[in-house]
């Protein structure tokens, strides 16, 4: 049985909750949880450590890690193979 998901702090909800490329051919989506945004925000936008954006966050530092990663991820292959972006 899995261990039940602990509450994550998200402080700043996105204005914009869809990107789509410049390309009207475009059907393919990436699905960016609000997690791994606001991971992204708070490390690569405002520069905090992850040990400190992990307290904000009020989880872990290897799982604010994995979040980190899981989001960058995302991003790039969307960035780079003309995906929409939705966040939820």
């Amino acid at each position: 049985m899995a261990r039940p998901k602990k509450s994550r702090e998200i402080q700043k909800t996105p204005r914009c909750l869809e990107f789509v490329p410049g390309i009207s051919t475009c059907f393919e989506k990436v699905i960016l949880n609000l997690e791994e945004l606001e991971a992204i925000r708070l490390h690569d936008l405002l520069g905090l450590e992850q040990k400190k954006s992990a307290t904000q966050m009020n989880i872990s530092q290897p799982t604010f890690h994995r979040i980190l990663v899981s989001g960058r991820k995302k991003i790039a292959d969307a960035l780079i193979n003309a995906k929409q972006i939705i966040i939820s």
